[in-house]
Parts: C-alpha cells; sequence; structure tokens
C-alpha cells in the first residue's frame, strides 16, 4: 500500500496547493533519474513522490483522500460506505440509506454509483443475478499511469517563447506552447495524455530542459551577449550587426568605445510570468588582429612611433 501522500511531500494536511507544488518540485530535483543514475532507490523514491502529487494536485481526488473515500493509490476504501448486509444494507451515514427487499433503488439510491468501483463498467444487465448492476465508466476506478517526457528546448526558443513539437508515447505529435516565465526544469501537464486505464486516461508530464547556447548567456530574466568589433568599429563608432533570439539588429556603438562597455536592448531577453520581456545586455569586446597576419602587421604599422601616455591604471593605485 502507497504511503501517506502528504508524508510522502513532507507536508501537513491543510498545506496549500503552492505548498504542495513548491515541495514536489524540490524533491523531484533531488531524486530525478537524470541525476541518480547510480542510485535505484532514488528513482523508487521519485516514482512514489510523483503519486504522491499527481493525487494531492488533482482537488476532487484530494477532497476524496481528505475523507477516506480513496486510498494513497486512487482505489476506493470501503465501497459500501461501512454498512452490512443484514436485513438489507443499513446503518450507513446520511446520505447512504439502507435499502431492502432485493436488488432495487430505493430513496433515489443509483446502485450504479454504489458497486462501480467493485465490479467496474459494462453493459446493463452484464452482472447477471445482480440486477444490470455497473453500467458507464465505474466512479472511483484507477486512471492509467502518467507519462513522463523530456523536452529539449533551445534557448532562444525559450525567449521566444516558440511552440515545440513533442511526439508522445501513442506516436502522435503535437505543437506544444510553452508558458511565460519558462525556467529549466518547468513542468507541463498535457491531460489526459497518459497510459489508458478503467477510470480514464493518466496525463501527460513534460519536464523542459532549456537548452545552453553558443553565445548568449542567461542571467535572470536578461540575456548576455559578448560583441566582438573591430578596432576602427571602436574608434569611429556606427552601426554593427549583432545577433538577438529573434534575428539580428543594427546596434549603435558609440565613437571612442573601449572593451568591457555594456549596451542595451530593452525587450529582448526572457519572457517573463507576466507577459513582459526582459533585456539584451552586449559588452562590446575589441578584437586587435593577431601578430603575424596582414591585419595585424598593418596595424603595427600605422602606430610605430605612436605612443598612448595616458595613465590607464592611476584609478586603481599602481
Amino acid at each position: 500500500m502507497a504511503a501517506d501522500p502528504y508524508t510522502t511531500l513532507g507536508v501537513p494536511r491543510g498545506a496549500s496547493e503552492k505548498d504542495i507544488k513548491s515541495a514536489y518540485r524540490k524533491l523531484a530535483k533531488e531524486l530525478h533519474p537524470d541525476t541518480n543514475k547510480d542510485n535505484p532507490k532514488a528513482a523508487e523514491r521519485f516514482s512514489e513522490v510523483t503519486r504522491a502529487y499527481d493525487l494531492l494536485s488533482d482537488k476532487a481526488k484530494r477532497a476524496q483522500f481528505d475523507r477516506g473515500e480513496i486510498d494513497a493509490e486512487g482505489n476506493p476504501t470501503m465501497p459500501f460506505g461501512g454498512g452490512g448486509f443484514g436485513g438489507g444494507f443499513g446503518g450507513g451515514p446520511a446520505g447512504q440509506r439502507g435499502f431492502s427487499g432485493g436488488f432495487g433503488t430505493e430513496e433515489g439510491i443509483d446502485l450504479e454509483d454504489l458497486f462501480g468501483g467493485i465490479f467496474g463498467g459494462g453493459s446493463r444487465g452484464g452482472m447477471g443475478g445482480m440486477g444490470g448492476m455497473g453500467g458507464g465508466r465505474a466512479r472511483g476506478a484507477p486512471r492509467g499511469a502518467n507519462v513522463n517526457y523530456r523536452l529539449a528546448v533551445p534557448l532562444t526558443d525559450a525567449a521566444e517563447l516558440n511552440p515545440q513539437r513533442i511526439t508522445l508515447s501513442d506516436g502522435k505529435t503535437i505543437d506544444l506552447k510553452l508558458p511565460p516565465g519558462l525556467e529549466d526544469g518547468t513542468q507541463m501537464r498535457l491531460s489526459g495524455k497518459g497510459e489508458p486505464g478503467p477510470g480514464g486516461a493518466g496525463d501527460a508530464i513534460v519536464t523542459i530542459q532549456i537548452q545552453p547556447h553558443a553565445f548568449f548567456r542567461r542571467e535572470g530574466d536578461d540575456l548576455r551577449l559578448d560583441l566582438p568589433i573591430t578596432l576602427d568599429e571602436a574608434l569611429a563608432g556606427g552601426k554593427v550587426k549583432a545577433p538577438t533570439p529573434s534575428g539580428a539588429v543594427m546596434l549603435s556603438v558609440p565613437a571612442g568605445a573601449s572593451s568591457g562597455k555594456v549596451l542595451r536592448l530593452k525587450g529582448r531577453g526572457m519572457t517573463r510570468k507576466d507577459g513582459r520581456r526582459g533585456d539584451q545586455l552586449i559588452t562590446l569586446q575589441i578584437a586587435l588582429p593577431e601578430p603575424g597576419t596582414e591585419a595585424g602587421a598593418e596595424l603595427a604599422r600605422r602606430l610605430e612611433g605612436w605612443s598612448d601616455g595616458r595613465d590607464v591604471r592611476g584609478k586603481l593605485g599602481v
């Protein structure tokens, strides 16, 4: 029997949805199989934590569990409501009135509701001597298993929230819309896209993995970029081409720019939860020609006999 889901996640019974989600995300990061390849117990514990979260994140199931109607695995606990068979069904609490005189319907009791969790679905009359109980899908029957996926998303796509195509275990392909505020490790739930089951299909749980980029670096909601410029461009200033997640733009470099100068492109960073964008911070790097090359030799000839007499390190006390 599965452990109490509250105990599994380490939260009290009155925990808020936010606390439950926070506890799950913390444990999932610690126990994920990808980071515990040599620890099978961690993988087992990861599955237990995921099952507990699946139950407590479903408002209806959580309410049923808190009332004692289902166990930690989502199965009915007391399908007969605590009543007995002596002299008919009776002795239950209000709303579970008994009936006698054979299997029938009395005072609004629906026998399919009463027996569905035990005998499963099927057409009326399929129970023979039970008087046609069990029509339709069984209430309280367990859903199919959830299926976990990992989706690698390029950093530029994460910034622009470009839809991502994912192929599910049944071979179907869907375009997944990325949510604002996307982080590495964000989990997205696709309802009913998991394994089929008597109580309905489970869900698909997609964990987002944002991939590193060749030259963009994420810093909170901003993106950083080191942009090489020539000495001529630094001295004279002017327009230079610079990459952004949505494509190249023309960047204005001020005359006399030094290496390390940071220029800001508004709204070219990551998309926040409120839909606004962070910025792109571009650090200029003056790229001098390599010695021994034709360009290097030309620069040396131009600077021959010239010396910059400024005390550029004076403010450092040296």
